[in-house]
């Protein structure tokens, strides 16, 4: 399966001072964040996000180079699994007004708060089980997200990206050596499974999952 890093223009803060505040984290504020709600994407950065905002330009690069490599155009559809507020559907919608979209948001926090434009093409419900039918989609998108079930609920995410859609790009939290597991470890509030890229390797052979992938280390 391909590692691709068609994340790379997506604008890097500068997380280092976050570290040490994560660190200090008590296992009480990650059942906080865990709920998924206003605090873990508007409440303190502590417990999440920190503000969940739309920033003009953050997706727009990324957005542009996911239509190149997967050719996509206004006859097209993608899938946002883990839609969080529509931001990246949105730019999508810019760079293509025609192109079909649908997301899907396990928190009703932030299906509440998606932008009013993308609200009518979001549906609840977890990356696991996907109510869409086989082959729905030219494009599934999964950003941060599967890795927030355990690694059995992450191989069945695997297989249903494969099977509601001909191509699909996931991002999860890897590490390579101990230095990154250590940062993982300390940066993790929600992330149920946290992997070597090796095994990583192993579960996507074991489910089937031949297609683009990348990992995020904070740092």
């Amino acid at each position: 399966m391909p590692q691709a890093n068609l994340m790379a223009r997506y604008p890097k803060p500068n997380r280092s001072n976050l570290l040490k505040v994560r660190s200090e984290v008590t296992s009480e504020d990650c059942e906080i964040a865990k709920q998924f709600d206003y605090e873990y994407f508007d409440g303190p950065r502590r417990l999440g996000l920190g503000g969940y905002k739309y920033i003009e330009g953050y997706w727009s690069d990324v957005v542009t180079d996911f239509i190149d490599f997967y050719k996509l155009d206004s006859h097209s559809s993608v899938l946002d699994v883990g839609s969080g507020k529509g931001f990246m559907l949105f730019d999508f919608c810019r760079s293509i007004p025609n192109l079909r979209i649908r997301g899907l948001e396990y928190s009703n926090y932030c299906i509440n708060n998606t932008l009013p434009i993308i609200r009518p093409h979001i549906d609840s419900g977890c990356c696991s089980s996907l109510p869409y039918e086989s082959n729905s989609f030219d494009l599934a998108i999964s950003i941060a997200t599967i890795h927030n079930l355990d690694i059995n609920g992450v191989k069945r995410s695997l297989r249903e990206l494969i099977r509601v859609s001909k191509n699909s790009f996931i991002k999860v939290n890897g590490f390579r050596t101990k230095e990154e597991a250590a940062k993982l470890n300390e940066w993790n509030l929600v992330a149920k499974t946290i992997l070597h890229v090796d095994q990583w390797h192993e579960l996507f052979d074991e489910v089937g999952y031949d297609r683009e992938w990348d990992f995020f280390v904070p740092c």
